[in-house]
């Protein structure tokens, strides 16, 4: 089966408010209508390289009035087939709750998930932007301390009985982890070390080797272009630099890079932009293996 990837149609995409140090109002609303058709001219070129990459989508309609729908990522976090809702923590955002709770249930509904379940009310985190599975270690790295709440991840971590290895942001310029955090396919871990907090430094280095660990300068991080989706070989990202290109290629990785200018003004890029709602634990594909080996 290919992955599946949920994405929201940008119609309704614009940088309006301003809930991070990157989001632009004034660039956006100096040419709403030619950022309008780049924004779609990247959307489509995004979707085009997941596509390609063997990625199937499920695109949700956006609405009016809620412009960061377009980044899903930041709507549930997934795995094993269940889906943890998010709560938002900036008022802007929290309009989309009720939309994404429809979504997820109608995902459910047509056996795309197989179960929806929700944080206490207040118990801010949000979804797949502050909780990155790595596959290679078999835990989540969970993100807190700008947009997620540190309460939030024993939550986390009962509702998929998996370990969540928290991670303190200290910067609001790297307000979710996605944007300065990216564990790759082949065990190493692309990530800005100035996002976090020396402890947080110390857990990463304790459960990544330094051969594995890929570090990028508060410049690169700010291209966007640790912001990427993953899938086998294929990183799909926003303009990197050519010292990050060469590591990335060097390590037998085919970098896809995109000009996501538009969704930048907002501050999100690729991983945002994107759900990945297939993805299963290691756990969680040993009895779907054993079942398929006794047919």
């Amino acid at each position: 089966m290919p992955p599946q990837i949920l994405m929201t149609d940008p119609a309704h995409f614009e940088v309006d408010y301003v809930i991070n140090p990157w989001m632009r109002p004034a660039a956006w609303h100096g040419d709403p209508e030619g950022n309008r058709a780049a924004a779609r001219a990247a959307w489509d070129a995004l979707a085009g390289a997941l596509r390609q990459a063997g990625a199937a989508l499920e695109v949700l309609p956006g609405a009016p009035g809620l412009p960061d729908m377009v980044f899903p990522a930041n709507a549930a976090t997934v795995l094993d087939g269940r889906a943890l809702l998010s709560r938002f923590a900036c008022p802007e955002r929290r309009p989309e709750e009720a939309r994404f709770r429809a979504a997820f249930r109608g995902l459910q509904a047509r056996g795309l998930l197989e179960k929806v379940g929700e944080l206490p009310e207040g118990v801010f985190q949000e979804g797949a932007g502050d909780c990155i599975w790595d596959a290679q270690r078999g835990h989540f790295w969970a993100g807190h301390g700008q947009r997620s709440l540190r309460a939030a991840i024993p939550e986390v971590a009962a509702f998929f009985g998996r370990e969540a290895v928290p991670l303190e942001l200290v910067s609001p310029r790297f307000y979710h982890l996605d944007v300065c955090f990216c564990p790759l396919p082949g065990g190493e871990v692309l990530y800005h070390p100035g996002a976090f907090s020396p402890a947080s430094l110390g857990a990463i280095r304790d459960r990544v080797p330094a051969g594995l660990r890929i570090e990028a300068t508060a410049e690169e991080a700010g291209l966007f272009c640790l912001n990427a989706v993953a899938i086998d070989r294929n990183l799909v990202m926003a303009r990197a630099s050519a010292r990050l290109r060469a590591i990335l290629a060097g390590r037998g990785y085919r970098v896809v890079e995109l000009d996501l200018a538009p969704f930048i003004l907002a501050g999100g890029a690729a991983f945002c932009m994107t759900l990945r709602l297939d993805r299963r634990s290691a756990e969680a594909l040993r009895p779907a293996a054993l079942a398929t080996a006794g047919d």
